[in-house]
């Protein structure tokens, strides 16, 4: 099975290169199913309904969230129904589910929030190392919403033997150390959407909460210089065998790969 993941899609611009180039990336690498992390989708703080359906229309087929994932409320009503995620580790009450499961390609999907600068919910070491050998019959893969390097490092070491592949999202920011130890592995796919600017989001908002403290709300402007960033993962009996980074500029036709290292 051929699966591709996109990390965070920041607001309009995130999405422009999500419809432009996933259509053609599918049937180019000929792609059986595409996760992406949808929390910055409607611009940069959770998913719409609306840009949900544009999202779905795109190609994506299963979406896994992150600290932002209930910014926009009206997206519960479709968790219950539609193959949307928030992190496994949040509490039990909270609504929604942390895994999904595609049967027709034997796919567990886990969506995971880290713990340091994030929310505190469940610890998502021991909530993982439990749920998924539940699933050992399934490829897995695992979306690990974090902050650090260290921490989405530790957790791959951890579940390796028990995983497809696992993949870091939430710095906005890519990664090289795109790697298969039995697994596949990847600290941070980056984002989808403005990329001359800090994260996404316009610079003129950042650089004032650094030097003052105080800042408005961070925007997104839709004039900016664009690039779509995701990782293809070959796995079967859930291990990897082959995996390589896509990214691409604004609306070029050609893709940049980077071909994992095996260990």
């Amino acid at each position: 099975m051929r699966l591709l993941f996109i990390g965070d899609i920041v607001g309009k611009p995130g999405r422009r290169m999500i419809q432009y180039h996933l259509p053609k990336i599918r049937q180019k690498y000929n792609i059986d199913v595409v996760v992406a992390n949808y929390e910055n989708v409607s611009h940069g703080f959770g998913m719409s309904q609306k840009n949900y359906q544009e999202m779905r229309n795109s190609g994506i087929d299963i979406f896994t969230g992150g600290n932002h994932s209930f910014d926009k409320k009206e997206i519960i009503e479709l968790m219950q129904t539609e193959p949307i995620l928030r992190p496994i580790n949040m509490y039990e009450e909270t609504a929604g589910s942390g895994v999904f499961v595609d049967e027709k390609h034997k796919l567990a999907v886990f969506s995971a929030m880290g713990m340091f600068g994030m929310p505190i919910f469940e610890n998502p070491f021991r909530v993982l190392l439990k749920e998924v050998k539940k699933y050992q019959d399934y490829n897995i893969f695992i979306d690990f919403h974090a902050e650090t390097t260290a921490e989405k490092r530790a957790l791959f070491l951890l579940l390796k033997d028990h995983i497809a592949a696992l993949v870091g999202t939430h710095t906005h920011i890519g990664t090289d150390d795109l790697m298969i130890e039995r697994a596949g592995y990847l600290s941070d796919i980056g984002l989808s959407g403005c990329y001359d600017n800090v994260i996404g989001m316009n610079e003129k908002e950042a650089i004032q909460r650094f030097l003052s403290g105080f800042s408005k709300k961070f925007d997104i402007n839709d004039k900016c210089k664009k690039i779509f960033q995701a990782v293809v993962f070959d796995i079967e009996h859930n291990s990897c065998y082959d995996a390589f980074k896509l990214k691409a500029y604004d609306f070029q036709e050609e893709f940049i790969s980077m071909r994992a290292r095996k260990l």
